[in-house]
């Protein structure tokens, strides 16, 4: 086993929150860690408030003290102080030079992975599972050497639904054999969502700065949804696959999950591109990035003359409650004071089978992807206790104790396991949902002129997820039953990125609807 492995504990919330103290203030001064941008960091790194090897120590010293509750963090870098240290001395040399200390928005900045992304370091890359646990991959994914280029550390890995959700049915949003059962900073009780839960709970309650998730189908957009941050699930093939665990072609992407819009297109910005690992995505998503990257469009009035459509039908009675909805339709007249144009009541073709993956057809396709790419990416590794899917169903039968098979169950990878490639009805199910993407979301953006679809949090992911589409989530309020959190979701056509920003970010501002955890509240002694 690698070091670093964090191991849960009974610590109770209270005996947390009495060691939290004040952590948050830096040597007496005013700045103040929680809740602090990219832009925020970068100020005090340059007025010499704050160093790197500071800022590590102090997410560091947060997740010791608050993953044994909330389970987002699955290892610390041991290599992470010595980042830090690195960027540091740059930044002074730099400095020396007369020239700018300032060295890029990530530089020196702590980014935490999902357990999914592959680092050539001594990290594992496990999606979860203890059938990957010493397994070492041959370099780091693309996305993260582009985040080490950018100076950002590399902090840790972060927790998530074990591989992906795609074992069983069974196993619980944010559950893993290597985390435990992750927690929701708003509500103890309260669903993290999956995959990318541990991204999202650890920027959430202030365990890193900025994180990286994954997204096949909502992985992205549900929990930056329930945890109240932002989460930015790119068109496929904007950002490079190669070395990330795979479950589709068609539809894995690879995101930013923050506290804020603007951190999240600082993290965007240095990870698009095109990519010889993963030619074809990146090679189509190639022509859609803009020059002088996405910051550009971080417009406070980037909502004038936008054209937002409202699908309300399946997408809000049956998902949130009363208030969540009343929230949601005084964003709207904000929406139209930031000067929006709302067209409102459209439907969108198909939907209900859109919406059900075995109608649509997703879930056959999906299977029998992940079969194929898993085995491409077990083969790619220099070290592996399984090469196969057939080897992490008999892994997981022989350590039915350390994998909770008996409670938990395979039947997704014993399905997946008996399909023999891509084949006739897996070809016909992807034609399929081509069709109804064409037919439906893509037919209603085009019809009525929109920059973006409105929905109230989640509840579109399918729809975007099946046709490749980009997304962002925007923390837009909280569940006055259990104070839950809730976002807004503005989807839109492949590359329509710049559009989503300037739509995201003008919503953030205008409504600031994010809020701490309770856990982060000094006084708040226990979690709903």
């Amino acid at each position: 086993m690698r070091v670093n492995h964090l191991t849960p504990s009974l610590l109770s919330l209270p005996l947390i929150l009495l060691l939290i103290g004040f952590v948050t203030r830096i040597d007496g001064s005013d700045f103040r860690i929680d809740e602090a941008t990219v832009a925020d960091i970068q100020r005090a790194f340059a007025d010499g408030t704050l160093t790197s090897r500071r800022l590590v120590d102090f997410y560091i010293d947060q997740i010791e003290r608050l993953n044994p509750l909330l389970r987002g963090v699955l290892e610390v870098n041991p290599d992470a102080r010595s980042q830090a240290e690195k960027a540091d001395r740059e930044r002074e040399e730099a400095k020396c030079r007369g020239g700018r200390a300032f060295l890029g928005e990530l530089h020196g900045v702590p980014v935490l992975l999902k357990d999914s992304i592959a680092t050539k370091d001594a990290l594992n890359t496990t999606a979860g599972s203890y059938a990957l646990l010493g397994s070492v991959a041959p370099r780091d994914a693309t996305v993260a050497e582009r985040l080490r280029a950018a100076g950002a550390v590399i902090l840790g890995k972060a927790s998530l639904t074990e591989w992906y959700g795609t074992r069983s049915s069974l196993i619980p949003s944010g559950w893993c054999a290597r985390g435990g059962q992750a927690v929701n900073p708003y509500n103890k009780s309260g669903d993290p969502c999956g995959s990318s839960s541990g991204p999202a709970i650890s920027v959430a309650a202030n365990m890193a700065a900025v994180s990286l998730g994954t997204e096949t189908d909502g992985s992205i957009i549900c929990p930056a949804d329930h945890n109240s941050v932002v989460g930015i699930k790119p068109t496929v093939g904007l950002t490079s696959r190669a070395g990330v665990v795979p479950i589709s072609p068609r539809q894995d992407s690879i995101g930013p999950i923050c506290r804020t819009v603007s951190d999240a297109v600082y993290v965007l910005d240095a990870i698009v591109g095109y990519d010889p690992r993963d030619h074809e995505a990146t090679t189509a998503a190639a022509k859609f990035i803009p020059e002088g990257g996405y910051k550009q469009f971080l417009k406070k009035d980037g909502l004038k003359g936008k054209r937002l459509g409202i699908v309300r039908n399946p997408f809000l009675d049956s998902y949130y409650g009363s208030s969540a909805i009343s929230t949601f339709e005084t964003h709207l007249s904000t929406l139209r004071q930031r000067g929006a144009t709302i067209i409102d009541h459209l439907e969108i073709a198909n939907i209900d089978i859109i919406l059900d993956p075995y109608q649509s057809g997703e879930a056959l396709a999906l299977i029998t992807e992940f079969k194929v790419e898993i085995k491409k990416y077990l083969g790619e590794l220099v070290n592996s206790p399984v090469r196969s899917l057939a080897d992490i169903i008999a892994f997981n039968s022989d350590n039915s104790d350390l994998e909770m098979t008996n409670k938990y169950g395979q039947e997704e990878f014993i399905l997946s396991e008996m399909t023999s490639g891509i084949g006739e009805d897996a070809l016909n199910a992807i034609e399929g949902m081509k069709k109804l993407s064409e037919d439906g979301f893509d037919k209603l953006m085009k019809e009525n002129e929109l920059d973006a679809v409105v929905t109230l949090g989640w509840a579109a992911s399918t729809m975007l997820a099946i046709g490749g589409y980009p997304a962002i989530s925007v923390p837009a309020g909280f569940e006055s039953s259990n104070e839950m959190p809730f976002g807004i979701c503005f989807g839109g056509l492949k590359g329509t990125e710049p559009k989503l920003i300037e739509i995201a970010y003008a919503f953030e501002q205008a409504t600031k609807a994010r809020r701490p955890p309770p856990i982060l509240q000094m006084g708040a002694m226990e979690l709903k």
